[in-house]
C-alpha cells in the first residue's frame, strides 16, 4: 500500500509538472509571437516623418493647390498613425484571448487524461467501496453514504450477495435462487438467478454502479467486488 501511494503521489506531481511546463510553453512562444509582430510593424510615426520631410525639402510650395496637398497629407498620417494604433490593440487583445484559449485547453485536456485514467482504473479494480450498509427494513442501501431505494426482491438479492461474500463465496444463479426461495439449488434454475442479478442492476439504475459492483465470473457464478470487511447487514 505505501508503494502504491507513493507511486500515485509521484504520478500526480508529474501531472501538475507537464501542465505548468506546457502552461509555461504556450506563455513564452505567444510572447515571443507578439515580440516579433510588434516588431515588425510599420511605425505608427513613420509617414509623419516622411510627411514632414516632404514639407521641409518642398517649402518652396506656396500655390494653393500645393498647399492644400500637403494639408490632406497631414491629416493622412494622423488617420494613418491612429489606424496602427487600433490594429496594434486587436492584435495584443487576440494574442490575449489565443492565450487564454490554448491554456484552458491544455487544463481540459489534462482533465479528460485524469479522467480516463480514473475510469481505466475503476474499470480494472472495480468502485471502491468505503461502506456498504444494507437496511432491510428500510428497504435501502447506503453505498459510500449515498442512498439507494430497492425493492424486496432486489433487497433480499443484494444480502444474498453480501452474506456470500462475507463467507467468501461465489454463488451461481441456481443457488441465489436457492437461498431466496428455500429450495434446494439443484431444483431451481440457473436462469432464475440471473434474471434476480438484472432486476438488481436495473434497480441500482446507475450502470457503472451496478456493474462493477456485482461482478459476473464466468462458469463460476456471481460475487459482490467489495471488501468483506465494508459491509454491514442492519
Amino acid at each position: 500500500m505505501p508503494e502504491n501511494t507513493t507511486s500515485a503521489i509521484e504520478a500526480r506531481q508529474t501531472g501538475s509538472r507537464v501542465v505548468i511546463a506546457g502552461i509555461v510553453s504556450i506563455v513564452l512562444i505567444l510572447a515571443m509571437t507578439a515580440v516579433l509582430l510588434f516588431a515588425n510593424l510599420p511605425d505608427a510615426s513613420a509617414f509623419n516623418a516622411r510627411v514632414e520631410k516632404l514639407f521641409v525639402d518642398n517649402n518652396d510650395l506656396t500655390s494653393q493647390a500645393e498647399v492644400k496637398l500637403l494639408e490632406i497629407l497631414g491629416n493622412s498620417t494622423t488617420a494613418f498613425s491612429q489606424t496602427l494604433d487600433s490594429y496594434r490593440f486587436v492584435i495584443f487583445v487576440l494574442l490575449v484571448f489565443a492565450t487564454a484559449l490554448l491554456i484552458a485547453a491544455v487544463a481540459f485536456l489534462v482533465m479528460l487524461v485524469a479522467l480516463n485514467r480514473r475510469m481505466g482504473q475503476i474499470e480494472r479494480k472495480g468502485i471502491e467501496v468505503n461502506s456498504l450498509i444494507i437496511s432491510r427494513d428500510q428497504k435501502s442501501v447506503y453505498l459510500n453514504n449515498f442512498e439507494f431505494r430497492l425493492t424486496d426482491a432486489a433487497i433480499e438479492t443484494l444480502s444474498v450477495l453480501a452474506e456470500a461474500r462475507m463467507d467468501d463465496e461465489v454463488l451461481t444463479g441456481a443457488q441465489i435462487e436457492g437461498v431466496i426461495s428455500g429450495r434446494d439449488p439443484a431444483d431451481c434454475d440457473e436462469a432464475a438467478g440471473a434474471t434476480r442479478i438484472k432486476r438488481l442492476r436495473d434497480t441500482l439504475g446507475n450502470q457503472l454502479v451496478s456493474e462493477l459492483l456485482v461482478k459476473n465470473i464466468a462458469r463460476h457464478g456471481y460475487m459482490l467486488a467489495i471488501d468483506k470487511d465494508v459491509i454491514q447487514m442492519v
